[in-house]
């Protein structure tokens, strides 16, 4: 997706320069009209954000990408400094001679500069979407405008930790079965490599008529041992390839769309992606951001599709006058009924944020209880995919032997 500079102003004529990214000049108008910005001029960003976008990719480049963890530390102590009465340039370059990230020490050096020149901390921000989320921006947006800095930061340091712990009980829990499936990848290979070969030179000297299974097994093992120096080419290609589907629209749709059908998975996936919905909307509603903008910045920050497309088409129906809990019953069959109950409340009482934040700890709290059960679930169901993985194969080779003896 291209990348704009621009130059807005609102109806007052205030000025506002940023870099944003859009499929095109009518999308980027679109979304500053969102903000109350007029979009004035726009030009497409060409080498420049490219090498930016490349050293934020390549680590011996210094682009080391900013983790979550910096980010939170960040906030923290933005906030402290704040609190203390230390003005914010001063504060963003204490913070950036503390940090041992070379590309978060560089962007927080600009932004002070910017900042000394008289832009605003948020609009500054936004010129690192790559280092701050449109979320991040927003909030802190909300903190300059209201006088309440302080506890923007605080709310986002809170978010970020959730999405951060969240993220780590996920791969925590991914990690035993993805060891167990590539251990059995390499033997399985090395197996077909060492083995299989020597026993079909055995067959064809014997000259005993193989089954079709194990004319099957010989097979692949031959292709691997012949061309074994091909495999990390192959594994590499169909990384890119996946990757490469996961980019388009209709494979990212084809995989969301399975996770959300798998059994037990379908069940996680749900969770965590309400839980994902219900923290983020919170923490923007509770930071005084608008519904109707908080909704469009929510499907910003979900990766699934279809949660995406109801938070985008619940914004538009906010803006017509429906209730969220209302419009939210169409998508029954990817958010728990007690999501649409609980906002329902929420709306009567004037809580919402207060509501969302309670459905956030008590989805996050479901979500770490299946992923602490998930190597349980799991483990017997990789122990029976390896048993019929091993028995094929002892069959296959084993069956020629056993048909001979028996001629014998």
């Amino acid at each position: 997706m291209p990348t704009y500079s621009y130059l807005a102003k609102t109806t007052t004529g205030t000025p506002k320069t940023g870099i944003l990214e859009a499929k095109d000049e009518h999308e980027l108008s679109k979304i500053l009209r969102q903000e109350g910005y007029i979009l004035v001029s726009a030009e497409k960003e060409k080498t420049g954000n490219f090498a930016r976008k490349l050293k934020i990719g390549i680590p011996f480049l210094g682009g080391k990408k900013v983790s979550i963890a910096e980010k939170i530390m960040f906030s923290r102590n933005l906030k402290v400094i704040i609190s203390a009465g230390i003005s914010l340039p001063r504060a963003l370059t204490a913070l950036s001679e503390q940090t041992k990230n070379k590309r978060f020490k560089e962007s927080l050096s600009e932004i002070t500069e910017q900042i000394s020149k008289g832009k605003a901390f948020s609009d500054s921000l936004s010129n690192y979407s790559d280092i701050f989320s449109e979320l991040y921006v927003s909030m802190i947006k909300v903190g300059e405008e209201s006088g309440t800095m302080e506890q923007s930061l605080e709310i986002l340091a809170k978010q970020l930790e959730r999405k951060h712990e969240l993220e780590g009980k996920i791969k925590g829990a991914m990690i035993y079965p993805l060891v167990i499936v590539s251990a059995m990848a390499v033997i399985g290979v090395l197996m077909m490599i060492m083995v299989v070969p020597q026993l079909a030179a055995t067959f064809k000297e014997l000259e005993i008529e193989l089954p079709f299974t194990t004319r099957m097994v010989i097979f692949i093992g031959m292709i691997l041992s012949k061309f074994w120096y091909l495999m990390p080419v192959a594994i590499l290609a169909l990384i890119f390839l996946l990757r490469f589907i996961l980019k388009t629209k209709s494979g990212k749709r084809f995989f969301d769309a399975s996770f959300l059908k798998i059994p037990f998975f379908s069940s996680l996936v749900m969770k965590i992606n309400s839980a994902y919905m219900v923290r983020t909307l919170g923490s923007l509603i509770s930071a005084g951001v608008p519904l109707v903008r908080a909704l469009e910045i929510t499907a910003r920050t979900l990766g699934n599709t279809y949660y995406r497309k109801s938070m985008e088409e619940s914004a538009e129906e906010m803006k017509k006058g429906t209730k969220l809990s209302q419009f939210l019953e169409n998508f029954k069959d990817i958010y728990p009924s007690l999501v649409i109950q609980m906002i329902a409340v929420g709306e009567e009482t004037g809580q919402t944020s207060d509501m969302l934040a309670k459905l956030a700890d008590f989805y996050e709290e479901e979500v770490s209880r299946i992923t602490k059960n998930l190597s349980v679930i799991i483990e017997p169901v990789l122990m029976i995919i390896v048993g019929i993985i091993v028995g094929f194969f002892v069959i296959s080779m084993i069956q020629p032997m056993y048909g001979m003896i028996q001629t014998l």
